[in-house]
């Protein structure tokens, strides 16, 4: 093969595909000759039977179909192409000549994400073909970073609406409410900001005229902020020419919504982008899973384990659902020892999933091989250990981790501990109900070569708790901003109720408080003794 052929090959490669579904061959032709202008492959099929043929047969980057067709219809072909699990997130758009508010409900609620009416305009059909095509991309991009979280159950998305006519915020605002959503209405960009620092939306829609900062503006001081860049944005506007539109889409919004299609039609638009993210999410998280598993790899064991004289509960719930960032260890010395690990992966450079799990197995396996070398009955002697190892490794000494290492012994009832860098260990003694917090003066692990760990020891009594946990518990915040904290932890701590089952009614407790919207991963130990 030339090198020309090479480089053509490659065009080729890169080029997006198009599926075009029309009865008319007239119609056919005319799209396909200009998609391949403007460098997309086409496919074209006839009816429903042959389009299903060319979906199976071919990889199609998105979908122009008719409505009006023999034996099904555009809507119903639609309805089954999203049922098929590898084409949920397919690009669909309907060419027809139907032009009704109802039609357009139905190209909506039946998986489709815009539709053209004919006769078209070639210049309309292209652009939105480009602005689909980008907002795929959106989708592949933030679906997995900043989706619809779910834990345990459903809570309603959060809804951020901007835009200076307090009229038309009161209006969208009671629709979007009415339709099940948690919307927040706000007439200015600076209050905007304000509000998301503490509100976390889960989609962002505003105007784009408005006095002062404008909604460009706006989107851009949003691509500034690490964590608000990646919450899917609409633009809500009069204004609807071709080069406002790309100039959208440009800066990476999700959507771009006409104020004159109404409430119900924007209503209809953001319910199929929660749709599309919440499978995109879904899809992704079931891949990591599934290479995680390939790797054998695993952050948080899946069960406690039994040991003599103590209760030992745990609780993990990874950041939306992508499993990294905390990882949760237990290594039995021997008969009468049990080393329980909690850690907390920092400054995670490379960002990504697999690091987290690549790292905590590494710390592991650091820890594991200590334990063979050295006093396995001093925990700042294996961090310490550890830490050596961490530090003197070039290719992760700019990632550091926050450790607690407990150690319980089922003879004599001691607990020995050491930290680095992590939250204070928690005691609470059940004959005085006094709560101790012990704080570890150990740098982060891999932060300095020089860090000194020195153990703490204590002598455990019957029905005491111990608490082991990280920071995405007393720094995660309420709706209104509020930080769980010191103080409602310190609530939660004195309560009798805490004596029964502390870790279920800390779980409780954290639960009612976020309305389950965590902010970062959330990794709980509860030990309680019963000698």
């Amino acid at each position: 093969m030339s090198a020309n052929d090479q480089v053509n090959t490659m065009k080729d490669i890169d080029k997006k595909s198009i599926l075009v579904i029309d009865d008319d061959v007239t119609i056919r032709k005319l799209i396909t000759h200009h998609l391949k202008l403007n460098n997309y492959s086409t496919y074209e099929a006839k009816n429903a039977e042959e389009a299903f043929k060319v979906l199976k047969e071919s990889h199609i980057d998105l979908v122009l179909s008719d409505v009006t067709m023999d034996e099904m219809d555009g809507f119903e072909f639609c309805q089954k192409v999203r049922s098929n699990e590898k084409h949920r997130f397919l690009p669909f758009v309907f060419v027809t000549a139907k032009n009704t508010l109802e039609d357009k409900f139905k190209a909506i609620e039946s998986g489709g994400d815009d539709i053209i009416t004919k006769p078209f305009d070639i210049k309309e059909l292209i652009l939105k073909v480009q602005a689909l095509l980008k907002r795929s991309e959106v989708y592949r991009t933030y679906g997995l970073k900043k989706s619809i979280q779910s834990t345990f159950t459903e809570r309603k998305t959060r809804i951020l609406f901007v835009d200076d006519d307090p009229t038309i915020t009161k209006l969208f605002k009671y629709n979007l409410d009415n339709a099940g959503f948690d919307c927040n209405a706000v007439n200015s960009v600076d209050e905007a900001l304000k509000v998301s620092k503490h509100f976390h939306p889960d989609i962002i829609i505003s105007d784009i005229m408005m006095p002062g900062t404008d909604g460009y503006q706006f989107r851009k001081k949003l691509l500034q902020d690490d964590e608000l860049k990646s919450v899917p944005f609409i633009f809500l506007t009069a204004k609807a020419t071709d080069e406002d539109i790309l100039e959208g889409y440009d800066l990476g919004i999700t959507d771009y919504v006409v104020k004159t299609a109404g409430p119900k039609l924007v209503i209809a638009k953001v319910s199929a982008i929660i749709k599309s993210l919440k499978d995109e999410r879904s899809k992704a998280i079931s891949e990591l899973h599934q290479a995680a598993s390939s790797l054998g790899a695993k952050v948080v064991p899946d069960n406690t384990p039994i040991f003599n004289g103590y209760k030992i509960s745990q609780w993990h719930i990874p950041y939306r659902g992508i499993p990294g960032g905390d990882f949760i260890d237990y290594y039995k010395v021997d008969e009468n020892n049990l080393l329980i690990i909690l850690g907390d992966v920092m400054g995670k450079k490379w960002g990504a999933w697999y690091f987290a799990f690549a790292y905590a197995g590494y710390i592991r396996s650091s820890i594991r091989g200590t334990l063979q070398s050295t006093d396995a009955n001093s925990p700042a002697e294996i961090l310490h250990r550890v830490n050596n190892a961490v530090y003197k490794d070039s290719k992760i000494s700019e990632v550091f981790v926050a450790i607690s290492v407990v150690l319980i012994n089922s003879k004599t009832f001691e607990l020995k501990y050491c930290g680095a860098g992590d939250n204070p260990l928690i005691i609470k003694e059940s004959s005085s109900g006094i709560i101790k917090k012990i704080s570890s003066e150990g740098l982060l692990l891999g932060f300095s070569k020089d860090s000194e760990y020195s153990d703490t020891i204590l002598k455990l009594n019957n029905n005491d708790i111990i608490i082991i946990m990280t920071d995405g518990i007393t720094e995660s915040r309420n709706t209104e901003g509020k930080q769980f904290g010191e103080l409602k932890l310190d609530e939660v701590l004195k309560s009798d109720k805490l004596n029964t089952d502390p870790m279920e009614v800390l779980k409780s407790e954290f639960i009612e408080f976020t309305n389950q919207s965590f902010e970062d991963d959330v990794s709980l130990i509860t030990i309680q003794v019963n000698n």
